[in-house]
């Protein structure tokens, strides 16, 4: 009997959403479509609250629970079979911290930092925070950041009304960084086609799909980021990773789920036809 090969490792750093389309859960079924071994460390649990219009009822994970489930982790698996990292929703500036020491100390091969940004379930001020750490402590050990409209205009100090905003700001998001930037118009910005930038130090590239829908889809940017880990983790190079990560979500947005919440969630199963 000859063995298999072992398949692709990718972890996430990230948050539960209870009702399956986003977060840690959105993860692991991207990971699991693209054919890679999921693994995840839980930051925070977030449950939508049906009661006050659907919004997030947010519940961090202490610090010590984090390093202990990445300290497990990583003493499972050595650097190179494990060298792929998504990170989703930190939630708090400790959680931030906490997940910047393990990985200064790792210091794995990719690191896909999906810069959530402003959690509707915390407090302004606090969040304010935990932006801030964010962006001192985990942009700068990303190699790939994949920033919505709102966060690409946060990251970048742009306004981004045009597509020409949306290269400009994914440029100087790349330029802060130095790492790869997949920055998403989606359904943001004018026009027939949902259309995303990619830069790295090789250029820029717009990637381009016809709009499903006119309003954003929960799990997408989840699964975007997740895809791209997912990809890498197999060998590809950034800009591959890129492409097939938008054709990877937007199929899974035109089959997507509809619940009672006011936003349907993207189905990771999508590419299956």
């Amino acid at each position: 009997m000859t063995d298999a090969p072992t398949p692709a490792m990718t972890l996430t750093i990230a948050g539960s959403e209870a009702t399956g389309g986003a977060g840690a859960q959105a993860d692991l079924k991207t990971f699991q479509e693209l054919g890679t071994f999921g693994i995840i460390a839980l930051t925070c649990i977030v449950s939508f609250d049906p009661k006050n219009s659907w919004n997030h009822r947010f519940v961090p994970v202490e610090a010590q629970t984090i390093a202990d489930q990445i300290e497990a982790i990583f003493a499972d698996y050595d650097a190179e079979s494990l060298a792929t990292v998504k990170l989703g929703m930190m939630g708090s500036p400790a959680t931030i911290s906490t997940v910047s020491e393990a990985l200064a100390q790792r210091q794995p091969r990719n690191v896909v930092l999906d810069p959530v940004l402003i959690c509707k379930g915390q407090e302004p001020g606090h969040a304010l925070d935990t932006d801030n750490a964010l962006k001192a402590e985990l942009l700068p050990k990303a190699t790939f950041v994949t920033p919505n409209h709102f966060e690409a205009e946060q990251l970048s100090g742009m306004t981004i009304e045009s597509l020409e905003d949306l290269k400009a700001a994914a440029q100087e998001i790349h330029r802060i960084s130095g790492a790869a930037v997949l920055a998403k118009g989606g359904v943001r910005l004018e026009g027939s086609e949902a259309v995303d930038v990619f830069v790295d130090e090789n250029g820029l590239e717009v990637l381009s799909a016809p709009k499903i829908g006119e309003h954003a889809v929960s799990g997408a940017g989840c699964s975007l980021a997740a895809a791209v880990a997912a990809e890498l983790s197999k060998g590809a190079a950034p800009l591959e990773a890129a492409r097939r990560a938008k054709e990877f979500v937007t199929e899974g947005i035109r089959q997507r789920v509809a619940g009672n919440t006011p936003f349907d969630a993207l189905w990771q199963g999508g590419l299956r036809g």
